[in-house]
């Protein structure tokens, strides 16, 4: 029964965590990369094909983590099943 719950506890705060994450590298990568823009006007072009390659792996970590999720809620137990294996664990009735 303690893997359920863990099961939920991830699967309830692993994307949002990893969201989270993802949203805070991307806004650091993002004001560097104008900051350095306006340091060196002559190479944007470089910095902001840099940008995008960087950004683009950010977010295949949140669409990685957004996969595992989708893997870890199809092993989660009905309810119905969750509430009975409790109620047949405690002796509730």
């Amino acid at each position: 029964m303690i893997y359920f719950g863990l099961l939920a506890l991830a699967v309830g705060l692993g994307l949002p965590i990893a969201v989270i994450g993802a949203g805070l590298g991307q806004g650091k990568a993002a004001a560097s990369a104008f900051e350095a823009m306006a340091r060196q006007p002559g190479v944007a072009g470089q910095i902001r094909t840099n940008l995008i390659i960087s950004l683009a792996l950010i977010e295949s970590l949140v669409i990685y983590a957004l996969v595992m999720f989708f893997m870890m809620s199809s092993k989660l137990p009905a309810v119905d099943a969750a509430l009975e294996a409790v109620k047949s664990t405690t002796g509730v009735q």
